[in-house]
């Protein structure tokens, strides 16, 4: 049987056939109106996973789509996929907070519904995940990383936010935004009870809170695309996340993060190698 035959069955079985062991990996994907892509993204997610060969579960979390992203999902009926559907839009960190907490993998990745870090950069997160690291970040800005399409505009914001994180946080990762996170379950669970940022800056959030609690974080370089169709304002978005600075700042000023006296979930051997959060 060659590898293409053997990926096909296992896509077969896991869209006809409901596991009956605990997903290895959960795949979280947040969703708001995207009707157009959501379905050839849940077919490269499933092609890729499935070729894994381990119990994986999909978890969709729709931010109160007004579209039919949601109807869309539901008709497909994979027993291993779960749509969590929302009310009323909230903001991206909401929908992957939901996700997070519902996942039932041992490791869970968060990924943007648009693809732009293509699914099978997933093997390059797990292999530090396997190394023993709690979170590992997919990086643009990392030695190494491949990035096509990005504008201007990106690239200048980028730099300027990288550095407001840099000197107001002590965050030495360089790329704390890109959309494909890997975490532990016991990292993710401790991370998203803490978080309180709903918008596009609960990256920063989670990698400020994963120094606080002790965890081990690592920067893989990863392909990225700028996906054609994005509804993302990059200038207003920038403006938010400099709000959110502020907000994530006095909360923690304020005692809000409850960080005191909890025990450190890392795994990691060697937190010498790990990105300071100071």
């Amino acid at each position: 049987m060659t590898a293409e035959t053997g990926t096909y069955q296992a896509y077969r079985k896991w869209v006809t056939e409901k596991s009956t062991v605990p997903p290895r990996v959960s795949v979280v994907i947040p969703a708001y109106n995207e009707e157009w892509r959501i379905l050839p993204t849940v077919g490269a997610i499933a092609t890729h996973m499935c070729s894994r060969g381990e119990p994986w579960e999909l978890i969709i979390a729709d931010d109160g789509s007004t579209d039919t992203t949601v109807s869309l999902l539901q008709d497909l009926r994979f027993p291993n996929m779960t749509v969590l559907v929302a009310a009323k839009n909230t903001g991206k960190g909401d929908a992957v907070r939901r996700g997070m907490l519902a996942a039932r993998g041992e490791f869970i990745l968060f990924a943007d519904a648009d693809q732009s870090t293509p699914i099978e950069q997933f093997d390059h997160l797990m292999a530090k995940i396997d190394a023993g690291y709690d979170v590992v970040v997919g990086s643009r800005a990392a030695a190494g990383a491949a990035v096509s399409g990005k504008s201007a505009l990106r690239k200048v914001l980028s730099r300027g936010l990288h550095v407001m994180v840099s000197v107001g946080f002590g965050i030495e990762i360089a790329d704390t935004q890109c959309g494909f996170k890997l975490f532990t379950a016991p990292a993710a669970r401790s991370l998203f009870t803490l978080q309180v940022v709903d918008g596009f800056s609960f990256d920063l959030e989670l990698i400020y809170l994963a120094g606080r609690l002790g965890l081990t974080t690592a920067e893989v370089p990863v392909e990225w695309i700028d996906a054609p169709g994005s509804t993302v304002d990059a200038a207003k978005v920038s403006l938010q996340f400099v709000a959110d600075l502020v907000k994530i700042k006095v909360h923690d000023l304020r005692g809000g993060y409850t960080v005191t006296g909890h025990s450190p979930v890392s795994r990691a051997s060697s937190p010498a190698s790990v990105a300071s959060i100071k």
